[in-house]
């Protein structure tokens, strides 16, 4: 039988810190990631007939803070931009999948714009999806790729 996430959480929180590098436990975080990112687009592909976005919702815990999960989920439509959500959308046409935009914790959006002259040089590309989120550019553009009339309307344009 397999430990609970609750008790590898508390045992963790007691360990010494792992050895590891970060880089190297960054890596192989996102090698999961990624898989899971085209799991989700093999599934979506099934599903729809035409293009569709790939959402990666991230959440902590609120019992264990050291526990991340990320879901994984297609949908038909742009979602509305949101905290800790990751957006893609995938062209079948070019069988292609477009990066569009993340938005990290609504903490982090603060730390960030609140310091938004000292962000480091390599930081400043996740400092403009903040600033786009804040300004409602990120919505504007999901309004878009919905083909929806207008800012205040939730009817979409006739092709």
């Amino acid at each position: 039988m397999r430990d609970t996430v609750g008790k590898i959480s508390t045992e963790l929180l007691k360990k010494e810190p792992d050895t590891r590098s970060p880089i190297e436990l960054e890596r192989e975080m996102h090698k999961e990631y990624e898989q899971n990112i085209w799991e989700c687009v093999d599934l979506g592909k099934k599903e729809y007939p035409s293009d569709f976005f790939v959402v990666v919702i991230t959440k902590k815990e609120r019992l264990m803070q050291n526990v991340i999960r990320n879901y994984f989920f297609s949908r038909l439509t742009c979602p509305t931009p949101d905290y800790d959500q990751t957006v893609y959308q995938y062209m079948r046409k070019d069988d292609a999948l477009d990066f569009l935009w993340v938005i990290p914790s609504q903490d982090t959006c603060q730390l960030f714009m609140q310091n938004a002259l000292q962000i480091h040089p390599d930081e400043k590309w996740l400092l403009q999806f903040i600033l786009d989120f804040a300004d409602g550019s990120l919505f504007k553009l999901a309004k878009k790729l919905n083909k929806e009339i207008s800012l205040e309307s939730p009817l979409i344009k006739k092709d």
